[in-house]
C-alpha cells in the first residue's frame, strides 16, 4: 500500500468531500485600466509571461499601483489566466510586488484547508479543466470566464496531509521537467557556440565560392488548393521549416519534388522572425513537396562539398539576415542566395565539422526534447491518478 493509500484510509475512508473554489479560497480580479508603462518599477504580469512572472520586462510606476491595486499579491498566492487559454495557473513565491493586470484572477487559498500548490495542480488537471470549461463564456472574443464563475468550480478537498504527499510528487516530476529544459537551453548555447566556432573561417588558408557555383536552385509552387487533412507528402511550408518538422500540412500531389540531400531555406518572413534564412535538410525521398517561397537546394559537386555541410553554412545565414530591416517583412530573392560566399575546407574537415553537430543536433532536436515529452506525459499521468477521489458518501 502506497503513502498516499495509507493516508486515504485513515483520514477520509468515505470518500472526499468537494467544495466549490470560492469557499476555500479568496478571488480577486486584476486592474481594468490599461496601465501605463515605465522603465523600472512594479513588475507587471500578464497572460504573456504568466510561466515566468519573475521575467517581464513589462513595470508600472509605485503610484500607479498603490492607485490601482486594492490587493497585493502575497506568498502563496495563485495567478490563473481567465482570458484566452484559460486555467493557466503560477504561484506568487517571491515577497516582491506584483501588478496583473484583468486578463489574470488571483486565488487566495485558506492554507489551514488547502495547499497552494495541490490548487494549481488541481486547476491544470482534467477535473478542473472541465469545471472551468462548463462556466467560460465560448462565444465571447476572446473566451474568458467571468470572475464569479471561478469561485464555483467544484474541486475536491482532501486533508492537508494527502493534499501534501501528492505535492510532494508532483513536485518531483515538475522540479525534473525545469532541470531538462535548463539543460536543454544550456545545449543550445553550447550547439551555437560551437557551430560558430567550427564554421569561423576568418584568416583561414580556404578557399571561398559562390553558392551558385556548387548548387541549383529551385523555388516551391504554391498548394492553397491542393491541402488535405492526410495526404501523401508533407507540404514543406515556413510553418513546417520554423517549428523544425512539428507542425506539418499534407497533399495528395508532389507538385514541386524534394528529394534526398536537397537543402531547403525559407525566404521569406516578418520582421524580426526567427524562420528567414532558417533550413531544412531532406533525408528521404518521396516524402515532401515544395511550397512557394521556399527555396529548394541541391548541390552539384559531391566530391568537393558534402550537402550536409552546406547545410550547417547556410542556416541562419549572417549573410541572408542583413536584408533583415527590422520594420518590413524580407523576401529573399533567389540571388541573394546564390551569391553568398562559402568556404570550402577539405572534405574530411567537412564530414569532421557535419559528425560533431550532427550530434549536438540529435540532442537538442531529437532526444532532449523526447525525454522531456516522456516526462510531462508520465507527470500528466500520475497528477491524474493521484487527483481523482471517490466523493464522499454522505
Amino acid at each position: 500500500m502506497s503513502r498516499i493509500e495509507q493516508l486515504i484510509a485513515e483520514l477520509c475512508p468515505d470518500g472526499v468531500e468537494w467544495k466549490e473554489l470560492g469557499e476555500v479560497c479568496s478571488i480577486f480580479d486584476g486592474t481594468h485600466q490599461t496601465p501605463h508603462y515605465t522603465n523600472e518599477g512594479i513588475k507587471f504580469v500578464s497572460v504573456e509571461n504568466i510561466s515566468s512572472l519573475y521575467e517581464t520586462k513589462k513595470y508600472i510606476s509605485k503610484v500607479d499601483f498603490d492607485k490601482l491595486y486594492r490587493v497585493k499579491p502575497q506568498l502563496n498566492d495563485i495567478f490563473m489566466t481567465r482570458i484566452g487559454t484559460i486555467g493557466a495557473c503560477a504561484i506568487v513565491d517571491r515577497d516582491d510586488d506584483l501588478a496583473f493586470y484583468v486578463t489574470l484572477t488571483l486565488i487566495r487559498p485558506f492554507q489551514n484547508i488547502v495547499n497552494s500548490r495541490f490548487i494549481k495542480y488541481i486547476i491544470e488537471s482534467s477535473i478542473g479543466q472541465k469545471e472551468l470549461i462548463k462556466r467560460t463564456l465560448v462565444y465571447a472574443v476572446p473566451i474568458k470566464i467571468n470572475l464569479g464563475e471561478i469561485g464555483k468550480i467544484k474541486i475536491p478537498i482532501p486533508p492537508l496531509p494527502i493534499q501534501q504527499e501528492i505535492v510532494r510528487i508532483l513536485d518531483t516530476f515538475t522540479d525534473l521537467d525545469a532541470e531538462l529544459q535548463a539543460e536543454l537551453e544550456a545545449r543550445k548555447k553550447q550547439y551555437e557556440h560551437y557551430r560558430n566556432q567550427l564554421l569561423n573561417f576568418e584568416g583561414k588558408e580556404v578557399e571561398w565560392k559562390m553558392l551558385g557555383d556548387l548548387t541549383d536552385f529551385m523555388n516551391g509552387k504554391g498548394h492553397e488548393k491542393e491541402i488535405v487533412e492526410n495526404g501523401k507528402y508533407i507540404v514543406v511550408n515556413s510553418k513546417f521549416i520554423s517549428t523544425d518538422g512539428t507542425i506539418k500540412k499534407y497533399s495528395n500531389n508532389q507538385l514541386s519534388p524534394i528529394y534526398i540531400d536537397d537543402i531547403l531555406i525559407v525566404m521569406s518572413d516578418l520582421p524580426n522572425g526567427k524562420a528567414l534564412a532558417k533550413c531544412f535538410y531532406v533525408e528521404k525521398d518521396n516524402v515532401y513537396t515544395l511550397n512557394q517561397r521556399i527555396g529548394r537546394l541541391s548541390v552539384n559537386y559531391k566530391y568537393e562539398v558534402t550537402p550536409k555541410y552546406i547545410f550547417f553554412i547556410l542556416n541562419r545565414n549572417k549573410q541572408l539576415l542583413k536584408y533583415d530591416n527590422g520594420s518590413d517583412q524580407t523576401n529573399l530573392r533567389k540571388n541573394h542566395i546564390l551569391e553568398i560566399k562559402i568556404p570550402i575546407p577539405p572534405l574530411a574537415e567537412q564530414e569532421r565539422i557535419v559528425s560533431i553537430l550532427d550530434k549536438f543536433e540529435a540532442l537538442v532536436n531529437d532526444e532532449l526534447p523526447a525525454e522531456i515529452a516522456a516526462r510531462r506525459k508520465q507527470y500528466e499521468h500520475y497528477r491524474e491518478k493521484l487527483l481523482t477521489f471517490e466523493p464522499l458518501v454522505s
